[in-house]
């Protein structure tokens, strides 16, 4: 018998407009004075690798039921919503999963998407992330179509290592190659990222930065998150950024360096000698939910304004009922101005929100990172 683990509590609801049209102005802001400036995009539910952290093989067995093809939104939808999400003020869309380069014909997708423009008139930030384990063959089609950038997940440069974090037998290196077609291609400046487990793969942090120390890449260390509820979070197993930062600074010593633009997750390090940088995203124990600009769309459709979030706002049903340009606007307004999720900034105190306390927050596999 199949079954399903229900990623998020059932609380998701369609919009419902409670005031007057809001054509969009891109100037949107939330009751934190927050703006809306970044769109991330889960285009499947669907992911190769059984990563621990992530989709742990325990919950997402061979009788784990995904989602039905129906349920996803076509790439018409996709490039409707993402329309409308840059007429508001979004300059920057990445493309998550699950694993997007699973879904089938994405470049058609990137080709729609590349040819949007904010309202100012400069081209998107159009991004993926990836577990790299298709971006050798891809690389090239997915530059041709219109995408910027890539970022790409690797955990540890030792293979056997890797291939336990992974669950689905994959080697390091072909991750690597992945890696190499991208920058061969332009997709730079390459992304790395390395989510840390204390005790799991921190023996692995000074040979990754070694590694792409001078490569090109920017190497970025991830604080094991609480994400979902599927992963067996533990604080035990957080290894403060301030931690890595220090391990390596021991052999390679670095300066800091300044943030790209004040809605940027990492802080950045640059190599003394000039090689490089590396960036640590201190999720767990240095919240940046003041800054957070980010709104999140899931593979069917529902709307997150937080990636610890217990529920959604269900677009799909509003594309699917007929509702106009105008309609999906207002709502999508309505919805990011009575926004005020800082759960972060909350975690472990005593004004956490419930939700956040009982553990029935969507996971990260459904919604991406």
């Amino acid at each position: 018998m199949s079954r399903r683990i229900i990623p998020v509590a059932d609380l998701s609801a369609v919009p419902v407009i409670s005031g007057p049209a809001q054509a969009p102005s891109g100037a949107l802001h939330d009751t934190l004075a927050r703006p809306l400036r970044d769109l991330r995009i889960s285009v499947t539910d669907r992911c190769n690798f059984r990563c621990v952290y992530c989709m742990p093989r325990a919950v997402f067995d061979k009788d784990y039921a995904f989602l039905p093809h129906s349920a996803l939104l076509s790439f018409e939808e996709i490039e409707r919503l993402a329309r409308l999400f840059v007429a508001h003020g979004v300059e920057k869309i990445r493309l998550t999963g699950g694993e997007p380069l699973l879904r089938k014909n994405l470049e058609f997708l990137i080709e729609r998407l590349a040819r949007l423009s904010t309202p100012a008139g400069r081209p998107l930030d159009l991004t993926l992330t990836t577990n790299g384990s298709l971006l050798a063959r891809k690389a090239q089609s997915l530059k041709d179509a219109g995408l910027s950038r890539v970022t790409v997940s690797l955990d540890a440069l030792d293979d056997t290592l890797f291939r336990r974090m992974n669950d689905a037998d994959f080697a390091a290196a072909d991750v690597l190659e992945g890696i190499a077609a991208a920058q061969a291609v332009g997709l730079a400046p390459v992304k790395v990222n390395m989510v840390v487990k204390r005790g799991t793969n921190d023996s692995e942090i000074l040979p990754m930065a070694r590694h792409f120390k001078g490569s090109g890449a920017v190497l970025r260390f991830i604080e094991y998150m609480d994400v979902g509820s599927s992963n067996g979070w533990n604080m035990t197993e957080v290894l403060p950024s301030a931690d890595v930062v220090a391990r390596i600074a021991e052999h390679f010593p670095l300066v800091p360096l300044e943030a790209h633009s004040a809605a940027e997750t990492a802080q950045r390090w640059g190599y003394a000698d000039g090689s490089g940088e590396i960036g640590v995203i201190s999720s767990v124990t240095r919240a940046f939910c003041g800054s957070c600009t980010r709104a999140r769309l899931s593979t069917e459709g529902k709307l997150y304004l937080c990636l610890f979030a217990s529920s959604g706002h269900d677009l799909r049903a509003l594309l699917r009922a007929g509702a106009s340009d105008v309609e999906i606007a207002t709502a999508v307004a309505e919805i990011w101005q009575s926004r005020g999720d800082r759960y972060s900034q909350l975690r472990g105190s005593s004004a956490a929100e419930p939700h956040a306390q009982e553990g029935r927050r969507v996971e990260m596999s459904y919604i991406g990172g």
